[in-house]
């Protein structure tokens, strides 16, 4: 008798900033997933956040695939979302908001509910522990880490608490409230004044993809960079620059795998084609214009043993599980002073386009795109297990 196909959901899309780079993901896996081994359900979560299934959910790829590339202003990029939504609805016969993961997870005895759902929401909503949440509750198998690792990767500020209680090197710096920032902004920017110098970066504590970031030189800079920031998240993180005039630092990258014994990939290094790796540098460049990347990065043997053992340090200090990309910047040696070595942040579902960095790590550590996924359902697969011996009640 043949063996029963794993039926794994790919639910991709959702309501964050990072929308259109899920969508690229998501093609990305179900090209490549092996369709001999898994019945695989297309989940598709609009910008509305109404949830699709079959046909509807893959209208929602054919339409990013077909408008990628264009060159598109924001203006028509919002007529083509609100189009794409209006196509969904007629798809499905009804608005596009009768779809669940409960409903798609189904009864377990059935034969009909999904097996395990490989999540590719990068960002708010998919990445920051709510949809693991969901998960959790309708008791499915799932890729990537849980609510807490989720949640804790996801906000820069707590997890940078977190690498410091490890013990892992970080750069310095201070987070601002939104509500901090709007009342008293002299207040605020004295605090940043005091405890920073420029050039520093403003971030969203809870954002991905580099949506939102500013590098400010100068005081006049810091306003528009923090109204930017808190238009995306209630907290704000501002990190010191590293480096000094005219000396970037290198940005370097691995990937992990695995649950309680993780492993790390090679090293990795990018190379941007702008000041730093902004959403437009990772996704929107290309030909002559896009970022380098080198694979693996050039190390002496020491460094690439310590920067691999500090992701694995970060990937457990955020109680992460199944995969994610660790970031590093590296101080390059100056007078009398040896190169740094700085956790920069953890990113527990990290993009899987034909140009992101996690696959094409495992690619470079021996580990095929296909195969890699593979990986990933098992893992998923043994968390469910693991957490199935976990007693809940009396």
């Amino acid at each position: 008798m043949p063996r029963k196909k794993l039926r794994v959901g790919v639910l991709f899309g959702g309501r964050s900033g990072e929308h259109e780079v899920s969508l690229r993901s998501a093609r990305s896996i179900l090209q490549a997933i092996d369709r001999s081994k898994y019945e695989v359900v297309e989940l598709g979560i609009t910008r509305e956040g109404r949830w699709l299934s079959g046909e509807p959910a893959q209208a929602m790829l054919t339409a990013e695939a077909a408008a990628s590339g264009t060159g598109k202003s924001e203006a028509k990029g919002h007529a083509k979302r609100e189009t794409k939504s209006r196509a969904a609805e007629k798809a499905s016969g009804e608005p596009a908001g009768g779809v669940s993961i409960a409903a798609a997870a189904g009864e377990p005895a059935s034969g009909t509910g999904l097996d395990v759902v490989f999540p590719v929401l990068h960002g708010t909503f998919g990445e920051d522990g709510t949809v693991q949440g969901l998960f959790e509750l309708a008791d499915v198998a799932y890729v990537g880490s849980g609510v807490l690792g989720s949640a804790a990767a996801m906000d820069k500020d707590v997890m940078k608490r977190l690498f410091a209680a490890a013990g892992l090197p970080i750069t310095p710096h201070v987070t601002i409230l939104r509500r901090e920032w709007r009342s008293d902004p002299r207040r605020a920017m004295r605090r940043i004044e005091q405890n920073l110098r420029y050039p520093v970066f403003v971030k969203p504590a809870n954002l991905g993809s580099s949506v939102g970031i500013s590098k400010v030189k100068t005081r006049a800079e810091l306003s528009a960079a923090m109204d930017l920031a808190a238009g995306f998240d209630r907290k704000i993180v501002i990190e010191q620059s590293v480096g000094g005039p005219g000396v970037k630092p290198r940005e370097l990258e691995v990937a992990v795998l695995g649950n309680d014994a993780p492993e790390a990939s090679v090293v990795g290094e990018i190379v941007p084609a702008k000041e730093f790796y902004d959403y437009e540098a990772k996704y929107e460049l290309s030909g002559p214009d896009e970022s380098l990347c080198i694979i693996p990065a050039r190390l002496a043997a020491a460094q690439a043993r310590r920067v691999r053992a500090m992701a694995v340090a970060a990937f457990h200090a955020c109680e992460c599980a199944g995969l994610a990309r660790v970031d590093f910047l590296m101080d390059p040696a100056a007078k009398g002073r040896p190169a740094e070595i700085l956790v920069n942040e953890v990113n527990t579902l990290p993009g899987f386009t034909s140009i992101s960095m996690y696959p094409k790590l495992w690619i470079a550590s021996g580990v095929p795109y296909p195969k890699l996924i593979d990986r990933l359902i098992e893992l998923a697969m043994e968390r469910h297990k693991e957490r199935a011996e976990t007693r809940f009640s009396r």
